[in-house]
């Protein structure tokens, strides 16, 4: 029997909140404090999205989008009016620095590996690459930081080497939540653009894909990881490299509209729950 938009939507929330649901109770997060989250995430999206004549909607119809009373929207208004968000710069940063060393030749061997570098001497230490890369974290705190997730490694002689190319925070580690839940938006974002009916006139839906078969043996998993840590490492290594050779300069950043591109590939994993 077929199912209405609607009814599909409120499955697909169910279905997508389940791993969102788990890691709300691992961090000691009750329904109450979600749902207040979700409230704010109405109105935000109502706010933004569904005003007239490229202006905020108002209360009354945020209100009546999202069946919140026009109180309550005020309330909700003023307390992400008053708070703040936690940022991610950190963590892109950090992302963003280990790219660098890895694909700007100043910053390499002759090889196209990454070079050892001094902390401030000479004429490409780290503290350049944090300039060049990372210009608001100051460079000791991104050092010291680098070197407790082992991302970056020290040698007998003081330099200092990339262990890892991109930045994983510690499992249930703060960077480590919001970093799954800016994949996770990720994620959602394209999924939801691609359903949209109303995208300009001549557009095309973003890349997603799943690939995926439900009659492995578990004892194929670890093969499988190996598989999928060397084939798709590959692939972002290469997309990593294209990103940067396409990157503009901070002089055309300033004249020049500018978006951020990038992928994302996942391991696709269910075991039956006995």
């Amino acid at each position: 029997m077929s199912i209405g938009a609607k009814e599909a939507a409120l499955i697909a929330f169910r279905l997508a909140l389940r791993p969102v649901v788990r890691l709300m109770l691992r961090s000691g997060i009750a329904w109450k404090q979600a749902a207040d989250v979700l409230k704010q995430s109405f109105v935000e999206v109502a706010e933004q999205d569904y005003g007239v004549h490229g202006r905020v909607a108002n209360a009354s119809r945020v209100a009546i989008l999202t069946g919140l009373n026009r109180r309550e929207v005020r309330r909700i208004r003023d307390s992400i009016a008053a708070g703040t968000e936690p940022a991610l710069t950190r963590m892109n940063s950090a992302t963003r620095l280990l790219g660098g060393w890895h694909t700007d030749p100043e910053f390499q061997m002759p090889d196209g590996t990454p070079a050892a570098l001094a902390i401030a001497e000479g004429t490409a230490n780290f503290e350049d690459l944090c300039r060049r890369y990372a210009p608001d974290i100051p460079a000791t705190a991104m050092l010291k930081e680098l070197t407790r997730v082992g991302a970056v490694r020290s040698l007998e002689n003081g330099a200092v080497l990339p262990a890892m190319r991109y930045y994983m925070p510690d499992p249930l580690d703060s960077d480590a939540i919001l970093r799954a839940g800016d994949v996770i938006a990720d994620l959602a974002t394209t999924l939801e653009y691609n359903l949209q009916r109303d995208r300009p006139a001549g557009s095309t839906t973003r890349f997603e894909g799943r690939a995926w078969n439900a009659d492995i043996p578990v004892a194929a998993e670890p093969s499988f990881r190996a598989f999928l840590e060397k084939e798709a490492q590959a692939m972002l290594e290469r997309t990593d490299a294209w990103l940067a050779a396409h990157e503009q300069t901070r002089d055309l950043q300033r004249r020049n509209r500018k978006l951020r591109l990038g992928i994302g590939i996942y391991q696709i994993e269910d075991i039956p729950r006995r």
